[in-house]
């Protein structure tokens, strides 16, 4: 066989071998991807064919042999992640009555035979059924979801019944559904949201769909209502009310809009929305991955233990900066020693600031820094 026939491509059974995602662009963005990938091969086979011709004989077989053994590792690959999907699929039909027996117990569905310190049943009326704020303390325990959870998103979420998260297939990603009780804030008995991915063994966000959600009037808590006195003089007397977005875990039901025209944003904004879509991804893939498998251990924080065994390998490599400054702090504290008993008769010595907090948690009483949250008017 030629070099030619070996780097020849039928450049017209790309368009039916693209990803499943690929179905949902339009036309004209499926041509667009489909003329770009074709760029891409071209310019790979023409390189391909350059780097082979620069090996003399004997080394350009031992490449086509290494080739073989790539094709072979290859070939395995695509069979582990097929038997990997079927295992996934397996384990999730074995899971689904534990999570379901789950769900019972938290929202006192079941009861599981609690007694008092006498040995008869508990059959206290006043107290409250299953396990109250089950979800709202293992989400709020988790680091990454406490920082998007708010004062005032804690009265909604107590109401969380259920997470469940699903697979999906036409287009690749997955699905997230929160189900909630009859509450004061919003209509929906489920929000959902869902990611869809153009490769889901190697994540590559295309975009992620929230539900609206129908908040009931002034209960909405996505949003402050800023009330501003006209001006004096003026002829309308009404006060001026404008309405701004403001922090809230349900803002996760609205993620970024990616444009249809890349040309409608420059490089900054282009940047800013990457930024948003990874931090939506995390939050996303953190409640699929973390919060709905080990709901439990982290409602009683036994899996933060383990997340902080996961980091130490991370923190290990600042420790030594930390020590650094450490003694350099030490040593600068020293040198204000001294110079303070120079002037010990003369006033006393002023109290040293408080030490830099390294470990990222606000010291006992205080509380660590945060946007301010808006409060409904």
């Amino acid at each position: 066989m030629s070099s030619s026939d070996k780097n020849s491509f039928d450049m017209s059974e790309l368009d039916s071998s693209l990803p499943a995602a690929a179905a949902a662009l339009s036309a004209e963005d499926r041509a667009g991807l489909v003329n770009a990938l074709k760029d891409k091969l071209q310019n790979f086979s023409a390189q391909h064919v350059d780097v082979l011709e620069t090996l003399s004989p004997n080394v350009r077989k031992r490449v086509e042999a290494l080739r073989v053994i790539q094709g072979q590792h290859d070939e395995l690959e695509a069979k582990f992640q097929e038997e990997k999907a079927v295992l996934e699929a397996k384990y999730q039909k074995l899971y689904d009555p534990l999570y379901t027996k789950r769900y019972e117990i938290v929202n006192g569905v079941v009861e599981v035979g609690v007694t008092d310190a006498s040995g008869q049943g508990d059959t206290k009326s006043d107290e409250a059924k299953g396990v109250p704020d089950f979800w709202l303390t293992a989400l709020k325990t988790n680091e990454v979801l406490a920082e998007e959870i708010t004062e005032r998103d804690e009265e909604a979420l107590k109401f969380l019944k259920d997470i469940k998260s699903s697979r999906i297939d036409d287009p690749k990603g997955f699905k997230l559904e929160f189900f909630f009780d009859s509450n004061p804030f919003f209509k929906n008995a489920v929000l959902s949201k869902t990611y869809h991915m153009i490769d889901e063994d190697e994540p590559i966000l295309e975009k992620a769909i929230g539900t609206q959600i129908e908040w009931l009037p002034g209960k909405c808590l996505t949003q402050k209502v800023m009330k501003k006195k006209p001006k004096k003089g003026s002829k309308n007397a009404k006060p001026i009310i404008k309405t701004e977005k403001c922090e809230s875990f349900f803002n996760f039901f609205s993620p970024p809009e990616v444009p249809d025209d890349e040309d409608d944003i420059d490089e900054e904004e282009a940047e800013e929305l990457q930024n948003l879509m990874e931090q939506d991804y995390d939050i996303g893939s953190t409640i699929r991955d973390k919060i709905i498998p080990h709901a439990v251990s982290w409602f009683t924080g036994e899996a933060v233990q383990g997340d902080d065994i996961d980091m130490v390998d991370d923190d290990d490599g600042n420790e030594d900066d930390l020590d650094d400054e450490d003694e350099d702090d030490d040593d600068e504290d020293e040198d204000e020693d001294d110079d303070d008993e120079e002037e010990v008769v003369k006033s006393k010595k002023k109290p040293s600031a408080p030490k830099k907090n390294v470990t990222g948690q606000a010291p006992e009483g205080q509380s660590g820094e945060r946007p301010p949250e808006c409060k409904q008017q």
